[in-house]
This record gives C-alpha cells, structure tokens and sequence, in this order.
C-alpha cells in the first residue's frame, strides 16, 4: 500500500536587509526603469557582513517556523532534504549543519543540487520517501545565499541584479485520509544546455591553483553566466509543457487551478504563462518585485506568503512550477 504525503506547515526567512534597485545602480551601470522592465524586480534582499546569516542559518530559520505550524517536533523529523546551489561549504552539505543546529538525533540528511528546479526535485524525494512508508515527516528547506557569490560590477549586472537571499522550508507528513495531498511530482532535465546557465568553476577539473596561476579577468569561471535570452524561451515552453503534464496525470482541467506558484525567475515569463494559460490575477502568486529570484528557495517562500494571505484554502488545487539551470523543469500538484 502506498501512502498519501501533505504540506503540514509552511515558513520562510528573508535577510532584513532591502537592497533597492537605486542602491544597485550606485554599484554598476544600471537604473531601476531597466530592471523593472525587464525582470519586474524592484527589489531584493541580501544578507549583510556581520547579521549572523548564511544558507544553512537562513534554512533553520524558516525550518523552526514550518515546525510549529506543523505542531511537528523536531524529534520526530525523520529526514531532512536541503535544496541550494548556494551552500555554506562545499562540502558537507547544509543538511547535515540542520541536523546539529536543531539538534535533532542521528536523522539522515541529504542536499539536492538542482538550482530553481531543487525545491519541486526535493519535494518530489520527499514524497517518495513518505509514499512507501519508509519515513513518515520530511523535514524540506530550500535556501540561497546568491549576494556572496554574484559580481556586483557592471561586468556582472545581466545576472546580478536578478538574484536575492532567502529560504523557505515545508514539512511533509503521511495524509490521514487520501486524495488530500500531494497528487503527483513532474521532473525532467536536459543536459545538452548545461552551460547557458551555469557557473563553472572552482570545480575538482579546475581547482584554485590554476584559477590564481591564469587570474582570468573576463572571463571569470567563478561568477554565474547566463545567456537570459535563450533561457527565457525555454522556460516559457518547458514551464507550460510540465504544468500540462501534471494537470492531465491527474484530470484536471487549466480551469481547476485555484492557485500557481511559479518559481519567481522572471515577472515576465510569469506573466506570459499566466495569459497563455488564461489565468486571473488570484490564481497566480508573484512576489518576485520584493526578493528577486531566490532560486531553490522562491517557490517555497512564495508558497508561505499565499498561504499566509489566505491565498490558498483547504481542498483547492495548487500547481507548482519550476524551470531552470540544468536545463531541469519540475512541477507538483497538491489537493490542499
């Protein structure tokens, strides 16, 4: 018999530093008309030296949340899964620093590097874990520390200016009645793409002697490269085909969606998906204008905020949706 996973408790965390776009245009050649227009973001927040944040701390913080709405104790936690491309150490991964920071037993702990898709791949692992009846609460935190690694110059801007700091957890539990839950997870990669959204290096093929020894100055390996353009037209196709997708593995109509969560890569793709699925402004949910693009973390703070405003009620179907590096392209249906 297989069982049923559920949401049980939603929380996030966001540095409290805002970082304006004014306060980006005195850093690098840009203004807020450009951005705004092109992103929709006017907004984002990054950790500040000093206020004692970092991806695993940031994850905690929205993990104590998710764990009191749940009416969960940490004790009973029986796995942990960290979605980030942002880690605070190469290796271990932050999971392991949630384990000690909450001081939950020897539970296992495990990291997903699937970058905007990483909270729907976790999503999806968690479920399968809870499904076969291995483990029954999932412990799910995606979280992202992008101001430490971006270059803020204006070499850098096509990528800086989009990317913000944050985390977002969910605790998963086994449904106590069927058809309440976690309907079906959608996951797909294509790696013919890997390098139009990626960042390369320092890697094991390329360690930091030979960074040091070549001290590239244009082409910087350590900093993300995107090619936006190219990007963009994927997502809108892979973001459209993967909500299909999980739609009709369940029978459900465009029309039963009573809430979208899509990753906040970009207002405008959000926009293009919301017209071309014909969607009103209340079955979509966008915060991407406050935090910029938080990567694995997006969907999941995006989640708590329409949670939190009542956005989402008990019984109504919501979709979540992601595309990103990799190419990878996820989606989730829930019967909330």
């Amino acid at each position: 018999m297989l069982y049923q996973s559920k949401i049980a408790g939603l929380g996030h965390y966001v540095p409290e530093n805002v970082v304006t776009n004014d306060d980006l245009s005195k850093k690098m050649e840009t203004n807020d008309e450009w951005i705004t227009e092109r992103t929709g973001i006017k907004e984002r927040r990054h950790i500040k030296k000093g206020d004692g944040n970092s991806t695993a701390i940031m994850g905690v913080k929205a993990a104590k949340i998710a764990l009191e709405r749940a009416g969960i104790d940490k004790d009973e936690i029986d796995l942990i899964v960290f979605a980030t491309l942002s880690p605070d150490y190469y290796f271990p991964g932050c999971g392991v620093q949630v384990q000690e920071m909450l001081d939950i037993k020897t539970c296992p702990a495990l990291d997903v590097r699937n970058q905007c898709s990483g909270f729907i791949y976790g999503l999806s692992v968690a479920d399968q874990f809870i499904k076969t009846g291995m483990y029954k609460n999932v412990l799910l935190i995606g979280s992202e520390n992008h101001s430490g690694g971006l270059d803020m110059t204006t070499r850098g801007r096509s990528v800086s200016v989009i990317f913000g700091d944050g985390a977002g957890a969910a605790v998963l539990t086994r449904s106590d009645h069927n058809g309440q839950g976690i309907l079906s997870t959608h996951l797909h990669s294509e790696g013919k793409h890997a390098l139009e959204l990626s960042l390369k290096g320092p890697s094991t093929m390329h360690w930091v002697p030979e960074i040091i020894e070549e001290n590239p100055q244009e082409d910087i390996p350590y900093y993300p490269y995107m090619n936006g353009q190219y990007v963009f037209k994927n997502a809108v196709q892979r973001f459209s085909e993967v909500i299909m997708e999980g739609l009709q593995e369940n029978g459900l109509e465009v029309s039963d969606i009573d809430m979208l969560i899509p990753h906040q890569a970009n207002l405008r793709i959000s926009q293009f998906i919301q017209q071309k699925f014909k969607l009103n402004d209340d079955q979509v949910f966008n915060n991407i204008q406050k935090y910029g693009n938080t990567t694995a973390a997006s969907i999941p703070i995006a989640l708590t905020e329409a949670w939190e405003q009542g956005k989402i009620k008990e019984g109504d179907h919501v979709v979540l949706a992601a595309f990103g590096s990799g190419f990878t392209w996820a989606s989730a249906v829930i019967n909330w």
